[in-house]
């Protein structure tokens, strides 16, 4: 059995005190060597951790010892090695940045299809399917005639959504009525957040895949299966297939993409430096850069010493306070 425990968590609740509970949560983390990133904002939590199984676990009760967290659910996979390479606690303006003010997934979210469900309703005529996901996750696998919105972020989503609403468009009324929308992202965050805005712009019959494709790919057999591909998850492990084992991309460290074999067999392709989807978009500064930093990386590797990841004088360890 691999050796870490991996758990992708999220929750919608007021949190009025998120920043009083950012330190103690950093703290607590670390003391059970727990490693990935926990979002918190005045509407909840969000993130993915992992660790050793008794330190994740520690984790998960920790959070679910305040009131407003206690039925926090979460989903488990393994992995052979660490997915992520320290723990970071971030405060932000949402847990899942959408920039529409007014969305409460709590009271406006649309109807949870369960995953033994999802296929039933995917196939039926009429509802359009939308893949609320960013275009490069889109590019590595997705629902059989799921409509990809081709955004670069998930804020780009509610004018995907105005545009496509007018005459002529996928979510255009006929007959004076909206069309059936089905909604799925990775885990499910995503698309709580996007049912709910389609709910304040009129649609009434809007659905969304609960517990998201992670969910349906940990509990639909592959025989029965109509997702394609595999699925991006942001961490170390790059996709996950059926069963949530590990898939078979790796990752640009430049662009941050996701990228196949074949990729990596291109000449384009320079281990830390560039793929062939971003080769001619760095400049020559940026890629000195790079081409340093995977120099470093190299080093470290040799002399089998962490270097991505390895603690950072607290003067310069600025990431750790980021917030958005």
């Amino acid at each position: 059995m691999p050796d870490f425990l991996t758990a992708a968590l999220y929750k919608f609740v007021a949190l009025p005190d998120f920043a009083d509970l950012q330190a103690p949560l950093q703290a607590f983390c670390e003391a059970q060597d727990v490693r990935g990133t926990l979002l918190l904002a005045g509407e909840g939590i969000n993130g993915t951790i992992a660790g050793p199984d008794e330190g994740v676990q520690a984790v998960l009760a920790h959070l679910r010892q305040d009131p407003r967290l206690a039925d926090l659910a979460h989903k488990e996979s393994r992995a052979h090695k660490l997915p992520f390479y320290r723990m970071k606690v971030r405060l932000k303006r949402e847990i899942v940045t959408l920039g529409v003010p007014g969305i409460n997934p709590n009271e406006m979210a649309g109807q949870y299809v369960k995953p033994q469900d999802w296929n039933t309703l995917i196939a039926e005529p009429g509802v359009v399917v939308v893949d609320t996901r960013n275009d490069y996750e889109v590019g590595i696998g997705s629902f059989e005639g799921a409509v990809n919105p081709h955004t670069k972020s998930f804020s780009e989503l509610p004018a995907w959504v105005e545009a496509q609403s007018a005459p002529g468009g996928l979510l255009a009324e006929k007959d004076g009525k909206k069309p059936k929308v089905a909604m799925f992202c990775t885990g499910g965050i995503r698309c709580e957040k996007s049912t709910a805005f389609m709910r304040t712009r009129g649609f009434d019959e809007v659905y969304h895949l609960e517990g998201g494709i992670l969910k349906y790919l940990e509990t639909v057999p592959e025989t029965d299966s109509l997702w394609k591909g595999e699925c991006f998850v942001f961490d170390e492990r790059v996709s996950v297939v059926h069963g949530l084992a590990t898939g078979h991309y790796g990752l640009c460290r430049a662009c941050r993409d996701p990228i196949s074999e074949a990729d990596m067999a291109s000449p384009l392709y320079v281990p830390g430096v560039s793929c062939p989807a971003c080769h001619d978009k760095k400049t020559e500064e940026q890629k000195r850069g790079f081409i340093e930093r995977q120099r470093q990386v190299d080093y470290a590797n040799r002399r089998r010493q962490p270097h991505i990841g390895a603690k950072l004088p607290s003067s310069s360890n600025a990431e750790d306070n980021e917030s958005s």
